[in-house]
């Protein structure tokens, strides 16, 4: 008579479990400060990525790299070629500031971030997703002109299945 009751309720709690419980490491794009997923990008070992992008006024790219913990995105270092609007002319604190070939670096940065707001470009950013050397235009994931609030978050299977799946 044990086993039975176990089934009846034993079966559909280990299967809420399996559903419900976050333990996917993932990139995460939400609609905005609603919190209402609209992409990830599943996690493997390297907890590193990168955003880049077509600046919009001198239309050169912009490299931003990134650093992942559970909670966290850290900004460790920023690469380009123009030093127009928008753009540092010089390191801040313990950064460091290099020029090769061109392109201006600004390295060492510790700038630890909750999450990041970006816009999806519509016309010329192009923002691309760039992570283990394979990059991902977001585009082909969000709809441009959307704007998303990127996190690193652990999501559950379920979660994963509302999301749109940025291959990995």
């Amino acid at each position: 008579m044990k086993f039975p009751r176990f089934m009846a309720f034993g079966i559909p709690l280990f299967i809420a479990f399996l559903l419900f419980i976050p333990y996917k490491h993932v990139i995460i794009f939400s609609f905005e400060d609603q919190g209402k997923l609209v992409a990830y990008f599943p996690l493997k070992k390297e907890k590193e990525f990168k955003i880049k992008y077509t600046h919009s006024i001198h239309l050169t790219d912009v490299l931003e790299s990134y650093r992942l913990s559970d909670k966290q995105i850290e900004q460790t270092e920023l690469a380009y070629n123009d030093f127009a609007v928008g753009m540092p002319s010089n390191a801040e604190g313990e950064e460091v500031f290099v020029e090769k070939d061109g392109t201006y670096f600004i390295k060492n940065m510790n700038r630890n971030f909750a999450y990041i707001d970006l816009r999806v470009g519509q016309v010329r950013a192009n923002h691309r997703l760039i992570y283990d050397e394979k990059t991902y235009t977001l585009a082909d994931y969000i709809k441009p002109g959307t704007w998303v609030r990127i996190s690193s978050e652990r999501i559950s299977l379920w979660e994963q299945l509302k999301g749109v799946k940025i291959s990995g």
